[in-house]
């Protein structure tokens, strides 16, 4: 936006010299003093831009007018505590700008590129907040549309949610053998050996966990009751849990999980298995449709952002960029001098003194 190549020009030497100033939070609360247009807000006593104009008595003046035609222009509606860090990089920036205007530094090929290259950049992102501007002229018919088109992801649930772990928690065996022998020593390796096939052993056991569970749940049974028996089947103890998940919508539900929605009241969801092998039993308790009023600015951010991207693909083209030049082969390392016997030489020895 406008604003942030702006700032950088205007607020970079913020990091500097800046003025003790109250807290933003200080600044923000006070009190509302009424201050014409034609009052001053700025006034830098001894600096006038004029070189007729300098000594003691001279002092130039930024009225309210003056001020808010830069700050509406960098950022519009601007917080008074911003304001504040505008007024002084731009006090700074007047007293500076001009004793460089006096060294002639606006009239170096440098700057003249500086301010090519910052009007194209201002009117690029001038162009972003103009086309941003456009993309959000939404009319309500055009709101309405896309309410209908869409109707089902402004559908709002209430489920009850049960989290099957992937596998039993595996309890190491002990060791009861010494290693007096070879036989001995082949059963006390024997568990690594098995380590796999527990594993599986483990998370196959809590897939037809799982499946019981979904089976109680179809027929009635507490999601919060069958939460408790997941856990301890997974070797997991938990005497209390709460299934219940409130005002669910299909963006909030992992993609794998969107068909939840789908389900009528009372209805119970298949085992939905994750990658990572956790599996999860939806019911659903209760299920409406938002109405329009309530979704509307939800909907006018959604096809605003879509209509934006639209309108910048126009300006993302193909660009070739010079590999040789910015990405430039990196030269080999010299590799160490050799003699006929494939050793290394020693590097010559200079004298600190040139010789003929």
């Amino acid at each position: 936006m406008r604003f942030q190549c702006l700032v950088c020009l205007l607020l970079a030497s913020l990091a500097y010299g800046q003025a003790a100033q109250p807290a933003p939070a200080a600044i923000d609360k006070a009190p509302e003093v009424k201050v014409r247009p034609d009052d001053p807000v700025i006034t830098m006593n001894g600096f006038c831009a004029g070189p007729a104009q300098q000594g003691k008595a001279c002092q130039t003046v930024i009225t309210r007018a003056q001020f808010e035609k830069l700050t509406e222009a960098l950022q519009p509606g601007m917080s008074l505590s911003l304001r504040l860090n505008v007024a002084n990089s731009y006090a700074r920036n007047l007293r500076m700008s001009a004793a460089a205007e006096k060294r002639g530094l606006d009239k170096t090929p440098a700057f003249e590129e500086e301010m090519r290259f910052a009007r194209m950049q201002l009117l690029a992102q001038d162009l972003s907040h103009a086309l941003q501007a456009d993309a959000s002229n939404i009319t309500d018919a055009e709101l309405e549309d896309y309410y209908k088109k869409n109707e089902s992801s402004y559908e709002q649930a209430t489920v009850a949610r049960i989290f099957v772990p992937r596998a039993k928690q595996i309890v190491p065996a002990r060791e009861e053998h010494e290693d007096t022998g070879s036989a001995d020593a082949q059963s006390a390796v024997t568990p690594k050996a098995d380590e796999e096939a527990q594993q599986k052993a483990a998370e196959d056991a809590m897939t037809k966990v799982a499946a019981d569970l979904r089976a109680r749940a179809v027929n009635g049974e507490d999601p919060d009751k069958l939460q408790i028996e997941a856990y301890t089947e997974a070797g997991i103890p938990r005497t209390t849990s709460n299934t219940k998940m409130e005002k669910v919508r299909r963006a909030t539900l992992p993609l794998r999980h969107e068909t939840v929605m789908d389900l009528k009241s009372g209805e119970v969801s298949e085992v939905l298995s994750d990658p990572g092998g956790a599996h999860f039993i939806y019911k659903m308790i209760s299920k409406e449709t938002l109405a329009l009023e309530d979704v509307k600015t939800e909907i006018r951010t959604v096809i605003s952002s879509q209509r934006y991207r639209d309108s910048m693909k126009s300006f993302q083209g193909e660009v070739v960029f010079s590999d040789a030049y910015f990405n430039p082969p990196v030269k080999p390392a010299t590799p160490p001098h050799q003699n006929r016997s494939g050793k290394r030489k020693k590097p010559p020895v200079q004298d600190d003194e040139d010789h003929d």
